[in-house]
């Protein structure tokens, strides 16, 4: 994973210098909490930054760190039984985690609870 900084933010969108190693659409870490965002435009080492969160509090000097993945989803059975924010976080789960019913910026949860079983029937035959 690379580090960079910010050099600019715009409402949900942050520009950080120092990402020659990102790519475009890559998942990236913004801020000290972490916010969830993604790589939308390379030029050099700039990277434009649409971040999925409030970025209220975060400005120019704050990390940037890159994945190295693209931004995506995890499917499987629990899916259908759960609601979930813009970005698949569970919104039960980050109430627990806030201890709170208001979304907080940079809570990190799994999309699907490894615990749990869920009982599957698969339908689908050869050819």
């Amino acid at each position: 994973m690379k580090t960079g900084k910010i050099i600019k933010v715009a409402g949900p969108l942050v520009v950080a210098e120092g990402m020659e190693e990102a790519n475009i659409y890559d998942m990236v870490k913004v801020g000290d909490n972490g916010l969830i965002g993604e790589i939308i435009e390379m030029r050099a080492d700039k990277a434009s930054i649409q971040v999925y969160e409030e970025t209220t509090g975060i400005g120019p000097g704050d990390p940037v760190v890159t994945t190295g993945e693209p931004l995506s989803i995890e499917l499987g059975p629990g899916l259908i039984e759960s609601m979930f924010d813009g970005i698949q976080r569970p919104l039960d789960a980050i109430e627990k985690a806030a201890n709170s019913p208001f979304l907080k910026k940079g809570v990190s949860v799994k999309s699907l609870n490894r615990e749990k079983k869920w009982e599957f029937k698969p339908t689908a035959n050869v050819g």
